[in-house]
């Protein structure tokens, strides 16, 4: 699997702060012999964030895009519309996972907005901006990740046990 990893912050894009989080995923996806492929840090700024995941989505050189951060309450907080204005199906259990596994290590994570969705073969699913957060949420779903990925690329296998006739 290939992976690209998105880091939205205004001050980590301008070298005022160090970014934590991607290489923190970075690592992370690693160890699960995943190979991260690209990264960038960049504002948040919605219409650049559109930007970068459908460059790099349509590329077709990534299997899986993680963002991480903006996925809150502040007004610059605008990773969840830049995704679903591209995306072109929404993955609501991603985001519903990641809520309730979070909620019972914190009472915050019940503001938290991320959502995941497929564009092309890329899935793309937000995380929180913090390094913690990110990896934590990412190994709420990661059951589920190779399997979606593998169901873009064209397995034909059947999902699920089959039920007797």
């Amino acid at each position: 699997m290939r992976a690209a990893i998105l880091t939205l912050s205004d001050r980590c894009s301008t070298g005022e702060r160090a970014d934590g989080s991607g290489p923190a995923l970075r690592a992370w996806l690693e160890e699960r012999g995943v190979t991260v492929a690209c990264t960038d840090v960049i504002p948040d700024e919605g219409p650049l964030i559109s930007e970068k995941l459908v460059e790099w989505a349509d590329s077709g050189l990534y299997d899986l895009i993680l963002t991480t951060g903006g996925t809150g309450v502040s007004p610059r907080d605008v990773t969840p519309e830049a995704t679903e204005r591209v995306v072109e199906r929404l993955l609501p259990g991603f985001g519903e996972v990641m809520r309730m596994e979070s909620l019972k290590k914190t009472p915050h994570a019940i503001i938290s907005r991320a959502v995941a969705g497929i564009r092309k073969n890329a899935l793309i699913i937000n995380l929180p901006g913090s390094p913690k957060g990110a990896t934590e949420n990412i190994g709420f779903v990661w059951a589920a990740v190779p399997h979606a990925v593998a169901k873009l690329q064209g397995d034909p296998e059947e999902c699920g046990t089959p039920l007797p006739r």
